[in-house]
């Protein structure tokens, strides 16, 4: 089982790469039993959308 360390380095990870399905495996183990890390994946992923939208008015 993941440490929430690990979960939340793996779900930063995520944004920029595709996870190992072993990597992948463990992560969805891990979110299954730890609210604070799916509401921190939750958040990543805001982030990063919303991110990509500033992107397209700044240009």
């Amino acid at each position: 089982m993941l440490t929430c360390r690990q979960a939340t380095q793996l779900l930063s990870e995520k944004q920029d790469r595709a996870l190992l399905l072993r990597e992948q495996s463990n992560l969805q183990l891990h979110l299954l039993t730890c609210r604070s890390c799916r509401r921190y994946g939750k958040q990543i992923k805001t982030l990063s959308q919303l991110s990509k939208e500033f992107k397209k008015f700044d240009h």
